[in-house]
């Protein structure tokens, strides 16, 4: 535990990628949140492809924002923070091409590409060395390695005088051993798992192929309509499909943590004082770990959590829906936990978040052949509009001055647009302004959902 200049405690929660919390012991955190005489607990989840010098600097610059905002928060009382430090993987950045701005002639056509992720400018080795220290087991890494090595050796090979079924061998290699590195899929998140239709395909050659149409590796129809170096474009594919595959593992690793460590973490905090409130932020696929927390929380009664603020959520936008206008006709995989939270569930989105509303429903695109516009809508994510069908349900603006009463209320659902802060996507070709939220009324959300908590405590 170390102090801020505050005096406000902060504890650095540190998990590894089984799920399991690897510092500080859990007795000795538990003791030192009561000896603290801690009564609002904060706790933020950090999100993709974030270093550990990365996250400590978030929860540097957000916790002493969160204690600044919450000093005249006449429901709550002593403060404490602690980060989430977890393993999240790396994929190189890449110049990607920005989204047409709102209201151009090419915004908004429905065309399945009309922007460019960069992947191409990668080599295999970049991509290996970039992903490899997100595994633990050797093994693991030297598969990384491996493909790697296979997608450097395919490059050299186009153009060639290869034949196709020693091109079509190389695909399958490497489609093998992405295939080994993809997590089981947990029941009952079938709206989060889209992208696995390209990386469990049968069928790698098309599947490369369309990928790279999808991020722009390839011109559109290129895969069905044989214009161009098939396998050239194949390999740029499945650099694409790694990129997905990362997605896939950060999303499958934030849920385990969640629903293995967390939640458990959480109800046995309850147990030992049941006035501590805690209030769960998590950013990008941080909301994804802080919202599984909740399925590891065995009843409402056990759960200490007071509020829950999800910035720019990179999962699925329908984990906490009810089946009654859901495209998959079931309930969400998180829809019978919403009760944990005995405060709101607020949810931040921006147009400006390229990395959730426009990449992130293109990995998902093979599922059922989806046009761009019908991908959106089944496999967008948090960051791109909030919470869907879910009740009951408001919508917020989030000012830019910071001057907050969005007049929250415990057990509904906030989606908050945050298009007036969470906007600066300079320097940020890919990703736009997925993490820009290092500021104050970004703050000021967070306390304001956490004094808007209807918590109950009873005796110790």
């Amino acid at each position: 535990m170390t102090q801020q200049a505050t005096n406000a405690p902060v504890w650095d929660l540190e998990f590894d990628e089984k799920g399991r919390l690897t510092a500080p012991a859990e007795g000795d955190f538990l003791d030192q949140v009561i000896a603290a005489g801690v009564d609002d607990l904060f706790m933020f989840s950090h999100g993709w492809g974030t270093s550990e010098s990365n996250a400590r600097g978030l929860y540097q610059e957000m916790f002493p924002m969160i204690q600044d905002a919450a000093t005249d928060a006449a429901d709550l009382g002593r403060v404490g923070f602690a980060g989430i430090y977890w393993p999240s993987l790396w994929f190189p950045p890449t110049q990607a091409t920005p989204p047409p701005a709102a209201g151009a002639t090419q915004a908004g056509s429905g065309a399945l590409v009309d922007l460019n992720a960069g992947t191409t400018a990668l080599s295999g080795r970049e991509i290996a060395e970039s992903l490899q220290p997100g595994f633990a087991d050797p093994a693991q890494q030297q598969k990384v390695r491996d493909i790697g090595r296979l997608i450097d050796q395919g490059e050299a090979a186009v153009g060639s005088n290869e034949s196709d079924a020693a091109k079509q061998e190389r695909l399958r290699q490497i489609h093998q051993l992405l295939k080994s590195l993809v997590p089981p899929a947990p029941d009952g998140e079938f709206e989060d798992s889209g992208e696995t239709a390209l990386l469990l395909t049968a069928d790698p050659k098309t599947g490369y192929q369309a990928a790279a149409e999808a991020f722009g590796s390839a011109p559109p129809g290129s895969a069905t309509q044989g214009i161009g170096d098939w396998f050239s474009q194949a390999i740029n594919g499945a650099k694409d499909a790694v990129r997905v595959l990362s997605y896939t593992i950060m999303k499958a690793r934030a849920g385990d943590i969640g629903r293995g460590a967390l939640g458990p973490l959480l109800e046995a905090l309850h147990g030992r004082s049941s006035s501590v409130r805690v209030h769960l932020i998590g950013h990008s696929f941080g909301a994804r770990l802080v919202s599984f927390a909740l399925s590891g929380i065995r009843a409402p009664a056990n759960s200490p959590v007071a509020s829950l603020l999800l910035l720019q959520g990179a999962f699925s936008h329908w984990s906490f829906s009810h089946a009654k206008d859901n495209p998959f006709g079931s309930a969400g995989a998180l829809n019978a936990f919403a009760d944990r939270v005995h405060g709101p569930l607020v949810a931040t989105f921006s147009v400006h978040d390229w990395a959730v509303g426009v990449w992130y429903p293109k990995a998902s695109f093979l599922a059922r052949q989806d046009s761009q516009a019908e991908a959106v809508g089944r496999w967008g994510g948090m960051g791109a509009d909030g919470y869907q069908a879910v009740n009951p349900s408001e919508d917020r603006m989030m000012p830019p001055d910071g001057n907050t009463n969005y007049g929250f209320a415990p057990g509904t659902f906030y989606r908050v647009n945050a298009v007036g802060v969470i906007n600066n996507v300079k320097g940020e070709s890919f990703s736009g302004a997925h993490s820009d939220i290092r500021k104050r009324p970004v703050a000021a959300l967070a306390v304001d959902a956490a004094a808007a908590h209807a918590f109950s405590s009873r005796p110790n």
